[in-house]
């Protein structure tokens, strides 16, 4: 890809990043730019804790403290950037926020999580809610479990 494509990419990508932060009441600042890419840029099930995305930031020569990194992604909570969860054992991660929901697998040996959608879950748990007579507004739901990929042998 030619040199002048990448950078007007890059500038549209920074643009729609700015954008969210905006969007979200917060001033556009290079750490919270920095850590929304980082949260942007992760695949699929991706989670990253606090001290993750603070190693990331050391690795690209970012002058970011691990305060700051904590700061920052308690602020993109409180916006609705940023979903944390709290996976038993393990220490607060955080992935950007979507409007589909998804629930979590982890592995209680490696660390490992999964992310799944069931629709059909969806379906059966908003009756059971109804059932007792709530509506659900949120839900978390996490299985734990010892996944495939050599822990069941540890």
């Amino acid at each position: 890809m030619p040199f002048v494509n990448r950078i007007a990419i890059r500038d549209k990508n920074m643009a729609l990043e700015n954008q969210e932060l905006r969007k979200a009441g917060l001033k556009i600042t290079l750490p919270r730019v920095k850590i929304y890419q980082i949260l942007e840029r992760a695949g699929e099930g991706e989670h990253f804790s606090a001290e993750d995305i603070y190693k990331m930031l050391m690795e690209t020569g970012e002058d970011v403290g691990l305060a700051t990194v904590y700061r920052v992604l308690t602020q993109f909570e409180a916006a609705g950037l940023v979903s944390r969860h709290h996976f038993e054992g393990g220490h607060s991660v955080f992935e950007l926020a979507r409007d589909e929901h998804h629930d979590h697998v982890v592995c209680v040996k490696c660390g490992k999580v999964r992310e799944f959608v069931d629709p059909d879950l969806t379906i059966r748990l908003d009756e059971i809610a109804d059932e007792l007579g709530f509506t659900v507004t949120d839900r978390t739901l996490y299985l734990y479990g010892v996944c495939r990929d050599g822990c069941e042998d540890q």
